[in-house]
């Protein structure tokens, strides 16, 4: 699963995902729930139900649902399964009953949870293995900071730790970890330096909020060209005849061991490989 570049669209805006059909991020994700006021929730659910029947989406789609726990959560979920949606993102998960209970509800879906309240940062292995329906973890990371009541930060020093331990929770899953949005969307530099950051901790992707930042996304959680090289000759190397059953081999000057090898092999995923 691919997922560099995640772009939230508000369902409620007909021009946006009109758009988001021919965008190249990765994923396309209508909200259902932030970017929707109250009075309109029925409105947004029946035009994100409309795209995901129309179809022709050049990225994946998928539709946030409103919370649990919320008057609309579970006629979000109802008509969405009826729909087909394929991916459904929810919002402020803080259980992995969570998780399973949206699963009975749409079963044919896969699932990707939210990382935005300080509950769930405490229950963060549970929630990553809840259910074989979860494909990731989204750190989010407006709501988490203001739960915490962090101060403001230019590397986000105070969230360190969770960006650590959402990463690590994925990867117990094995499922992806997506992190948080950059809200300054017209500072390309801050972007770019938030987007390596993100990438040196393991995150797989970025949600995004702007159109604009698809393309930095996209480059900064792709390997380099010198990484992928490097993966399939490790690949290559232990696929060798007198290499399969050995648990460490000898390329280029280096032993080379099999984790070596899982991670070559992760590097050509992220690569489309």
């Amino acid at each position: 699963m691919r997922a560099r570049s995640v772009l939230f669209l508000p369902a409620s805006n007909p021009r946006a995902v009109e758009k988001a059909r021919t965008l190249d991020c990765d994923v396309a994700i209508l909200d259902l729930e932030d970017a929707v006021a109250p009075e309109t929730k029925a409105e947004a659910r029946a035009a994100a139900v409309e795209a995901v029947r129309a179809g022709g989406f050049a990225p994946r789609l998928g539709v946030r649902v409103n919370g649990e726990g919320t008057p609309w959560h579970a006629d979000d979920l109802r008509a969405l399964s009826e729909a087909g949606c394929g991916l459904i993102v929810l919002p402020k998960v803080e259980a992995a009953a969570t998780v399973v209970r949206a699963v009975g509800a749409a079963p044919s879906a896969r699932l990707w949870a939210m990382i935005e309240t300080p509950a769930a940062l405490f229950r963060l292995p549970e929630i990553a293995g809840a259910h074989q329906a979860l494909e990731a973890l989204m750190f989010g990371v407006n709501d988490l900071a203001a739960a915490l009541g962090t101060g403001p930060s230019a590397d986000r020093e105070p969230l360190k730790p969770w960006l650590a331990a959402v990463v690590a929770a994925a990867r117990m899953g094995g499922i992806a970890a997506i992190d948080g949005v950059f809200n300054r969307f017209q500072d390309d530099d801050g972007f770019a330096r938030e987007c390596a950051q993100g990438a040196l901790y393991g995150f797989d992707g970025k949600s995004l909020i702007h159109p604009r930042q698809i393309a930095g996304a996209n480059a900064a959680f792709s390997p380099s060209a010198e990484a992928v090289a490097r993966a399939r000759a490790i690949v290559a190397a232990f696929e060798a005849p007198d290499a399969r059953d050995r648990g460490a081999v000898s390329l280029d000057g280096e032993m080379v061991e099999r984790l070596h090898l899982e991670a070559a092999r992760r590097t050509l995923a992220k690569a489309g490989e």
